[in-house]
């Protein structure tokens, strides 16, 4: 008994000794781990209840949308820029606002709400969808340097063919048909690499196809009333 007892005051000297030299970092990092975890649970929480907000007035933006209402379509937009602009409701209610303004012939307003998604949206997918609706109104505006401009930089996969698309519309409208002939065919191509599950890629390679056709119809029509 008294060896079992000295082996425990051995055994608790130790202890002691080692509290000493480690139990001030022992303390410290429970400390910080604790911290840590609170933190988290906060910061979830946070971004829980920012979400939460955050889809109430995307819901509203989609209400008003529906009823046609731009100007409240686009104050309420507005807000989830202002309040939540790191959140996806951000950037999706600011497309759909523009749909509404250009609907409403503000291409101002709309343009404006385009180009926040395209400079902000943290989803790249969101960010190509407003890049190439911007780049469409710039079209429609005759504003082909612009729009280019907007199509330059490289998109995602899955939006290659209809920037390319899009281009060969802006080099059509200013009847620069080698250039509209290669951006159309650039997006053929890539249609054709893509798995088409439900059968819209070879629907929509259909239509380029009849754009690029067109451009060799209006070319041979052109050298005929150059020949004559």
């Amino acid at each position: 008994m008294a060896v079992y007892d000295l082996e425990e005051q051995e055994q608790l000297e130790e202890l002691k000794t080692w509290w000493k030299q480690y139990g001030n970092l022992v303390t410290t990092l429970a400390t910080i781990a604790a911290v840590v975890a609170v933190g988290w649970q906060g910061w979830n929480y946070w971004q829980a209840n920012q979400a939460a907000q955050a889809a109430m007035i995307y819901g509203a933006v989609e209400k008003a949308a529906t009823q046609h209402d731009a100007k409240q379509t686009r104050q309420l937009a507005g807000e989830l820029i202002d309040k939540f602009p790191r959140t996806a409701y951000a950037s999706m209610a600011a497309l759909v606002s523009a749909r509404v303004q250009l609907d409403g012939d503000d291409a101002k307003n709309a343009k404006a709400q385009l180009q926040w998604v395209a400079d902000n949206a943290k989803d790249e997918a969101l960010r190509d969808i407003a890049r190439l609706r911007l780049a469409a109104v710039l079209v429609d505006e005759k504003a082909y340097d612009d729009s280019m401009k907007v199509l330059a930089a490289p998109a995602s996969a899955a939006f290659n063919a209809r920037f390319s698309d899009l281009k060969g519309d802006a080099f059509a409208a200013q009847g620069k048909v080698a250039e509209a002939r290669s951006a159309y065919q650039a997006a053929i191509d890539d249609l054709a690499k893509q798995p088409d599950l439900a059968g819209q890629h070879g629907a929509y390679r259909a239509l380029v196809q009849v754009k690029l056709d067109s451009l060799s119809v209006s070319s041979a029509k052109a050298s005929k009333v150059e020949s004559k």
